[in-house]
């Protein structure tokens, strides 16, 4: 059995980087994912995904990126 997600999208807010009490790295963002197809208006929706990263990957990204950046994450549900 195959847990694997690939997404690419805009972050909604800047990224809310906390530490738990093993001093461990957590941070929450929201991320703003287009879909490949329209609407029957014609107009595009975008899916908003919260996700949880951990450690120094959690750092990186609220040091780098702030609201609105593009990334993609690869990660399991």
């Amino acid at each position: 059995m195959i847990n694997r997600s690939v997404l690419v999208g805009r972050l909604t807010r800047d990224s809310e980087l906390k530490y738990t009490q093993n001093n461990t790295a957590v941070a929450t963002f929201s991320l703003a994912v287009n879909r490949s197809f329209t609407n029957q208006n014609g107009e595009r929706e975008a899916d908003f995904i919260n996700c949880v990263i951990w450690r120094k990957a959690a750092e990186s990204l609220a040091n780098f990126t702030h609201k609105g950046s593009l990334i993609g994450i690869d990660g399991r549900l």
